[in-house]
């Protein structure tokens, strides 16, 4: 891992689709809007882009701490951009204010922490926690 400056920042963007909804995932009652684990997921994907430049061979990053609030909602075929900066490294662990937007309001943000991972170690580990 090369060093990760402050202030790097990625975006990810998402058109909403049935898939993405709500009432996909939760209540069928529930209104037909963007689901809050479907944000969280382009946040995630924004602090992944931010980070992804200064990462070796062999190496990603996975998610270790959220904390966000979904502010207001969005529904289907709106298109919702997540942005995401670096705020705090230390050493491994990377911290991230994440926001996401859709075509009218903010529609959420926090913040989110990532752990820079050695693909091939964190695989072994997952093989033998498989086998137990």
């Amino acid at each position: 891992m090369r060093e990760i400056p402050l202030g790097a920042t990625g975006t990810c963007t998402l058109r909403v689709k049935p898939e993405h909804l709500a009432d996909r995932f939760k209540d069928a009652m529930l209104p037909q809007v963007l689901a809050t684990p479907v944000m969280v997921l382009i946040m995630e994907n924004a602090a992944l882009a931010a980070i992804r430049p200064y990462l070796d061979n062999g190496e990603s990053a996975v998610g270790t701490a959220i904390d966000i609030r979904h502010l207001a909602a969005t529904p289907l075929g709106h298109e919702v951009r997540a942005e995401a900066e670096v705020v705090k490294v230390e050493g491994k662990r990377i911290e991230f204010k994440v926001s996401a937007h859709d075509e009218l309001e903010e529609i959420g943000r926090g913040t989110h922490q990532r752990m820079v991972i050695d693909l091939a170690s964190f695989n072994e580990r997952l093989a033998r926690k498989s086998k137990r």
